[in-house]
């Protein structure tokens, strides 16, 4: 099972692990500049590397819920040049992405992968090129969609009611037969029932409990669960007397939960805590491997 990406052919057959660099002004606020912030996401795209990052997952707009959106103009500042120096580090590049104008203009510097929590759906008001479009141009990338429940500034006010994992299902395998109508290889998509985005807690878990239901759309999955607020909610993070825990201390839920995930099928976890994730993915491998039995 192989990903064909723009210039990586994955092989999906063992799990991947997607390393994130958020280039936002909260992620490097040591850097102190743009210049010194850009040096500090290169220095950490290397170190996801050392410690096993399979795939660079690169972004520069916040989608965590309450997030709101950044002009096209201030997302490539703080994008482009990460990603003109991460293309050379000789593994596959992904931009986290809905805009257009973003995907055209890192496409245009070899990114390999578009990652879009909107599933190609979000438009500018009047723009001539879509997203889909974008990735009809450029027929060798990768792309995976993401479902999403209403939009990160209100989706957690109003998150999805009833059984989500049919409604997860219907989205994802609706979108992957649109792209696969237009042109789009199936080989090129990777599905993501996008955990935290417009779910409540229970409905996080359902998806992942059940995850096996969503590999029926006939799509490798990738799984994001690293630092999300469910697993907070569930392992007590949460309380009146610490009502915001640091994110690493989330570190350890996120990597069991990943662990379910891979279990459960998923080909690719997106994580913060790379090194901690492949340690653990070695070990799952050795009770795999022939020789454990």
């Amino acid at each position: 099972m192989l990903w064909n990406t723009t210039r990586f052919k994955i092989d999906l057959l063992t799990p991947k692990v997607m390393g994130i660099v958020n280039v936002t002004p909260d992620s490097f606020s040591e850097a102190g500049s743009h210049l010194a912030s850009t040096q500090a996401a290169l220095a950490h795209c290397e170190q996801l590397v050392r410690d096993g990052a399979n795939i660079l997952d690169i972004g520069g707009e916040s989608t965590r819920p309450g997030a709101l959106p950044v002009p096209v103009a201030q997302e490539l500042e703080r994008v482009l040049p990460v990603v003109r120096e991460a293309v050379k580090f000789g593994v596959p590049v992904s931009v986290d992405t809905y805009k257009p104008a973003v995907m055209q203009a890192v496409l245009d510097l070899g990114v390999d992968i578009v990652n879009d929590i909107w599933a190609l759906r979000w438009a500018a008001p009047g723009a001539s090129l879509s997203a889909t479009d974008v990735v009809l141009q450029y027929p060798g990338c990768g792309v995976c969609l993401m479902h999403m429940h209403g939009n990160p500034l209100t989706m957690q006010i109003a998150p999805m009611t009833g059984d989500v994992v049919p409604q997860v299902l219907h989205f994802l395998e609706h979108h992957c037969h649109e792209l696969s109508r237009l042109g789009v290889q199936k080989s090129r998509i990777v599905i993501d029932p996008g955990i935290g985005f417009g779910k409540t807690v229970a409905q996080n878990f359902a998806l992942l409990a059940r995850q096996r239901e969503l590999l029926n759309v006939g799509y490798p999955l990738l799984a994001g669960w690293s630092r999300k607020s469910s697993l907070a909610a569930v392992t007590h993070l949460t309380s009146d007397e610490s009502p915001n825990p640091t994110v690493h201390a989330r570190m350890v839920p996120s990597v069991a939960a990943a662990m379910l995930a891979v279990e459960r099928g998923a080909a690719i976890v997106r994580v913060h805590d790379v090194r901690e994730t492949v340690q653990a993915l070695q070990v799952l491998h050795a009770i795999s491997s022939p020789g454990s039995r």
